[in-house]
């Protein structure tokens, strides 16, 4: 496979008529070959009625047609080799091994979501017998989750193949039974061709319908609300900003037919540093939450932006060992020019800002787009009566907020909005405090950590990657992780159902021995 700036409709790959992109090499803020052909209205419609069109046969197919399909097209990316991380290195700055280790994450999801398809517990598959003899009668009732519909997915800028063209909710959504069309992140355009023609060539191998998958590149705002307003479309996946995530939202609240938009978008990641840990262990939080703070240059939705504690002499030496840490960083490269900006932008209103001090500052210098790591602190009324220090400055920039008691940490979690993670740091002696601050924290955060870091998010089953607004727009749901499907299917109920027209998975005798209730007990399949 070679990058020729096309874009993948169906089985066709098609250089976009309505101008033309390049992607930028952030370490040195140049333009890499080849130009992309951006989609226009007509690249849009024939996405989206092939999605249509391939619908209702794709959400049909078999547990382990779908299954394979999805481990298909984890073994095409892998089949990418070097060129694909090499490409994605040139594209965003990131180091190889941490792409490799994304690679590894996206051809895991894949895998995950077949394991799920092929269990069947998504499925919900429901039986009540009729009761013939009960007054009045109950009849037959059976019940499943079908597929939503098309989905249209938003590639994320800070993951360019985990949250992108193949990452979770594709991978969900085409879990699900529904067919994909993919709105590609203008930041790491070959990446996403790359990937993108290897979904393709995964769904040739396996005779899906041919719109199950697509991949659009265009301007961002122009074609992405054209995408979501299409009647075709009947859910979207978006990873990015407030803004752009409450924009998406708006146009799907707006058509005809509203549709769900499950947002991922700002989250600050509070870390409650309680008096007992900080005393035994301030050192080792501290180098920890430096190496968290500077990963991937902070370019982590679950990048920890705050922290919380009572001042005291520990706290003090948290501060100085997190200082002297965070001197020696070096500046690394962010993700694009238009991040770099923000950053740097946010960073500076944060210093302006009356009663903020600065703590530490990182290395500067470095490549065109190089990230200074930046921490500050302030006292809890200043940050309580300072509505912009809760804004997120996405990036290795995190400010420590000094509470004088109890009351003061209690304030600051209520006051915050809601979000991905809510991290504390506990020991034994601690728990008494932890108790009374975790109903808050079940209210704001989607994810509750314990004596770590929320940078890293785990794929796993139990695993959730949402959380209240602004975090994401839907805190009922989760990006990560195998209840992630949930988002795109939906039941239905059939009433006496003939047993020649019963689904597979309703079918008296189970032929795809899939996990059922029946009668109100669970029977596991054959």
């Amino acid at each position: 496979m070679s990058i020729q700036g096309n874009m993948i409709i169906g089985q066709q790959r098609r250089f976009g008529q309505a101008g033309q992109l390049k992607a930028i090499n952030p370490a040195t803020n140049t333009e890499i070959e080849p130009a992309f052909g951006l989609a226009n209205a007509a690249d849009v419609e024939q996405a989206c009625q092939l999605a249509r069109e391939a619908f209702d046969q794709y959400r049909e197919t078999t547990p382990e047609q779908r299954a394979v399909f999805l481990e298909t097209i984890a073994d095409e990316i892998l089949a990418l080799g070097t060129s694909l991380i090499d490409r994605a290195h040139q594209e965003t700055g990131l180091p190889i091994a941490r792409l490799e280790g994304e690679r590894g994450r996206t051809m895991n999801q894949l895998r995950l979501f077949a394991k799920v398809v092929r269990d069947g517990y998504y499925l919900n598959a429901t039986l009540d017998s009729a009761l013939l003899e009960r007054t009045p009668p109950r009849p037959d009732l059976r019940m499943r989750k079908i597929a939503i519909g098309p989905v249209a997915v938003f590639g994320a800028s800070n993951f360019p193949l985990a949250f992108s063209v193949a990452g979770g909710d594709t991978a969900s959504a085409l879990a699900a039974g529904c067919p994909v069309v993919v709105k590609a992140h203008s930041a790491h355009l070959g990446t996403s061709e790359l990937v993108a023609q290897a979904i393709q060539t995964a769904a040739a191998k396996c005779h899906m319908p041919e719109g199950v998958f697509s991949c659009l590149i265009g301007d961002g705002r122009q074609i992405g609300q054209s995408l979501v307003s299409h009647a075709a479309i009947k859910a979207v996946g978006f990873t990015g900003s407030r803004q752009g995530g409450i924009a998406l939202m708006r146009t799907a609240a707006q058509r005809h037919e509203p549709i769900p938009v499950y947002a991922e978008m700002s989250s600050i990641n509070p870390v409650f540093l309680m008096p007992s840990a900080l005393a035994a262990r301030s050192t080792q939080i501290a180098q920890g939450f430096v190496e968290s703070l500077t990963l991937g240059a902070g370019q982590f939705c679950t990048n920890p932006g705050l922290v919380i504690a009572i001042d005291s002499t520990d706290l003090e030496n948290f501060i100085e060992t997190a200082a002297n840490a965070l001197q020696a960083k070096a500046a690394a490269t962010m993700l694009t020019p238009g991040i770099h900006h923000a950053y740097v932008k946010g960073t500076e209103q944060l210093s302006s800002i009356a009663g903020v001090s600065k703590v530490a500052e990182g290395q500067a210098g470095g490549s065109a787009c190089a990230a200074q790591v930046r921490l500050s602190s302030c006292t809890a009324p200043q940050f309580l009566n300072t509505p912009a220090l809760s804004e997120e400055i996405f990036g290795p920039s995190s400010l420590i907020i000094r509470c004088a008691d109890l009351d003061e940490v209690h304030a600051i979690a209520e006051f915050i909005e809601g979000q991905l993670t809510a991290t504390v740091h506990a020991n034994e002696a601690d728990y008494e405090l932890v108790k009374a601050l975790m109903p808050i924290l079940e209210r704001k955060a989607g994810r509750i950590l314990f004596n770590g870091f929320p940078t890293g998010v785990e794929v796993a089953h139990a695993m959730v990657h949402g959380g209240p607004f602004p975090s994401t727009s839907d805190s009922r749901t989760t990006s990560v992780g195998a209840t992630a499907i949930d988002r795109f299917i939906r039941p239905v109920c059939y009433q006496e159902l003939p047993a020649a027209l019963t689904p597979a998975s309703l079918q008296q005798d189970n032929p795809w021995s899939v996990p059922r209730i029946v009668n109100g007990e669970l029977q596991l399949g054959k």
